[in-house]
């Protein structure tokens, strides 16, 4: 019952957000948003910090690459148990701006990433913060402007993004 009256309200936001006239214009701006959210500026991200911030880039990296390699298997897992189709496979009238990466939405993988850096990078360079955690949060917006995910999907990306960097934080504070 509560499952049901939350999926109800996700595809009602769902639909107020992403159900406008302006759409594509907003698409067009989300598309680039979220190509950034692909993962090669992650690498490039984390070989910059390595040659350019010695043994504190270094640690960044390594810790990244442990919040990644904990994030991925964690998302395949929750993403097969789930099996949540796309909104654009459920509300049909709301075609997807750009073709899913794969058949599953919950959860927002893009959006697990984004946080997964935004919190690596902020425990590592706390002056940049705001900035990485507002990307990220215009990534997991992106997607759904983009009608690719619902909005819990983009929640729950969130939850494990951090999850994972804080686990992988624990390991190597």
């Amino acid at each position: 019952m509560l499952l049901n009256t939350i999926q109800r309200a996700d595809h009602a936001l769902y639909a107020t957000l992403t159900d406008r006239k302006s759409a594509r214009h907003i698409a067009a701006v989300a598309r680039w948003v979220s190509k950034s959210g692909d993962g090669h500026l992650y690498v490039v991200l984390g070989i910059m910090a390595m040659i350019f911030d010695g043994a504190h880039g270094i640690s960044f990296f390594s810790a990244a690459l442990t919040a990644f390699a904990i994030e991925l298997p964690l998302y395949f897992m929750i993403k097969n148990a789930f099996k949540r189709n796309r909104p654009c496979d459920v509300l049909q009238t709301l075609p997807a701006f750009v073709k899913p990466s794969d058949k599953f939405s919950l959860p927002s993988g893009h959006t697990a990433a984004a946080f997964v850096m935004a919190a690596m990078g902020s425990h590592y360079y706390p002056d940049f913060s705001h900035w990485m955690f507002a990307w990220a949060g215009l990534i997991g917006a992106s997607r759904v402007l983009l009608r690719v995910h619902f909005p819990t999907d983009i929640i729950c990306g969130l939850a494990l993004g951090t999850a994972a960097a804080s686990c992988s934080l624990f390991i190597w504070a």
